[in-house]
């Protein structure tokens, strides 16, 4: 069945059966994502991927067909093409130090002959936008030869060529990201003036499917973006906007190299530095579109394609309604593509402070949940209630709701309760207790408690977590201006819950 993202598109198929297609690059940005509208739209879907057991949490594991192995190698590129319609490129070796140009044609060069010799129907490959009479970075023109070679191969080929990819664990926009949360100041490379032609992820992903049911006669190279034009600069003043922080102060230092501004970046953002020098070098060059012609192939949306503030918007949703990563909580389905998946790499998503305790009792999972469902209120948090008296105090003072507003039952509590300067978000019985702060605070925070049967013991497990989703540069400051503090009360509340001494701290 179609989602919101592939209706209305061509669907390929081989008889009355639905085309098969291979998606390299499972674990990539674009990949994983891919794959879930492939899924939806119908097509049997075949995965090629170095190491299967980083695919192990995506939902889809159990409905595509695996083939594990390494690119540049013969046999493992015949079993993944045999047999195949629609074949997805999406290599790329950006993190590899040292020559990766070369490395990056020798994969296209195996694949194109692997995928002529094996009959393949045609080959999809995502690359990047270059703009005409411009020099373009090692990053770029090795993308630009990717897809020559491709093409040459015999295969017919599909080029879509995009610039910037809006989505909660694209490279380009976390590095948007963390330099306009962490920055309200900041000196930038000239390259903040150059334009840019964004695109949401849920739009190249909408192209990409729609390609696979394109005649081949159509083999060409197309360009993919965003309804809307304007400079890095721009882009990053929207970002502040619609992430509700204050406008940016920019200024822009001509003297700043693209060896320097990736170091920049590094310094600033958690993007590897080995990465940040590429896509720097590529941000030289202004990145806008010159040919629609792929919209008279595929049609738009019924809504239109993405503008860019609804494309933050959408990236930062799982932050915004709280859907942050637990043990209890399905992370291989996000909501949207905009969101991080399990294979993303650790700096995708934005920045997610945690302090998790856990501690083992001799106490029953009943008897456990029974004294987390009574926190608060009179009954206090822990042997450490004045720092809570306290931070309550301090919540007060800078017009919070403090401590004063206690709690309607003093044993029970259900979904949308206040509890001092917290609110119940969820509640399981004898599982789960998530409680979303209301104090005054310069981001978004969780304290979770989940309850678990210790089946070695007969006793119970209990997980203590404290989620902090800073928001601005302060966001980050206070939670290490707080940390000293969460060595005194954290531990303290999982061992007086728990009614043991054995906690332990998990990162």
């Amino acid at each position: 069945m179609s989602s919101e993202i592939t209706k209305g598109l061509t669907i390929l198929k081989r008889g009355d059966q639905p085309a098969l297609c291979l998606v390299t690059g499972a674990t990539g940005y674009i990949g994983g994502r891919l794959i879930v509208e492939l899924l939806n739209a119908g097509y049997k879907v075949r995965v090629l991927a170095r190491n299967a057991q980083r695919l192990r949490d995506h939902s889809w594991i159990n409905q595509v067909e695996l083939v594990e192995g390494d690119a540049t190698d013969t046999e493992v590129l015949n079993n993944a093409l045999s047999g195949v319609n629609v074949a997805y490129y999406l290599l790329h070796a950006l993190l590899v130090k040292g020559d990766f140009e070369q490395l990056e044609r020798n994969m296209a060069e195996g694949f194109g002959k692997a995928a002529k010799a094996n009959a393949v129907g045609k080959i999809i490959y995502l690359g990047g936008i270059i703009t005409a009479g411009q020099e373009a970075s090692p990053h770029l023109q090795a993308r630009l030869d990717t897809g020559r070679i491709l093409a040459e191969s015999g295969v017919p080929t599909f080029e879509l060529r995009a610039g910037v990819v809006i989505g909660s664990g694209s490279a380009s926009f976390e590095m948007l990201r963390y330099l306009t949360e962490r920055l309200p100041i900041m000196t930038t490379p000239k390259w903040v003036k150059n334009r840019i032609q964004p695109i949401a992820v849920r739009d190249v992903l909408r192209y990409l499917v729609g390609t696979a049911g394109l005649d081949n006669k159509h083999a060409d190279i197309y360009e993919i973006a965003g309804p809307e034009i304007f400079t890095y600069a721009e882009m990053m003043q929207r970002y502040a906007k619609a992430a509700g922080l204050k406008k940016r102060w920019i200024i822009p230092l001509p003297v700043l190299t693209p060896r320097l501004s990736s170091a920049w970046v590094g310094l600033v953002t958690p993007v590897p530095v080995t990465l940040a020098r590429r896509l720097v070098d590529s941000l030289k060059n202004e990145v806008v579109a010159t040919d629609n012609r792929i919209r008279d192939l595929i049609p738009e949306p019924s809504v239109g394609l993405t503008v860019f503030d609804r494309a933050v918007k959408l990236a930062l949703v799982r932050i915004k309604e709280a859907r942050v990563e637990t043990r209890w909580s399905d992370a291989s389905s996000p909501g949207t593509p905009s969101e991080p998946l399990p294979t993303d790499p650790d700096w995708a998503g934005g920045t997610l402070y945690k302090d998790i305790r856990i501690a083992h009792t001799t106490d029953s999972v009943a008897k456990v949940f029974e004294r987390v469902e009574a926190i608060g209120g009179d009954n206090g948090y822990s042997t450490a209630s004045w720092a809570w008296e306290l931070r309550g105090l301090m919540d007060r003072m800078v017009g919070g709701v403090g401590l004063r507003r206690g709690r309607r039952d003093p044993k029970h509590l259900i979904v949308g309760d206040a509890l001092d300067f917290w609110r119940v978000e969820e509640i399981i019985p004898q599982k789960l207790l998530r409680l979303r702060a209301e104090m005054k605070l310069p981001g978004l925070a969780w304290l979770e408690f989940g309850v678990e049967q210790d089946y070695e013991t007969g006793g119970a497990v209990l997980t203590q977590v404290a989620i902090f989703a800073p928001k601005g540069l302060f966001g980050h400051f206070y939670w290490w201006m707080v940390w000293p503090m969460h060595g005194l009360v954290f531990p303290s509340m999982a061992r007086s819950l728990a009614n043991s001494n054995r906690v332990s701290k998990h990162r």
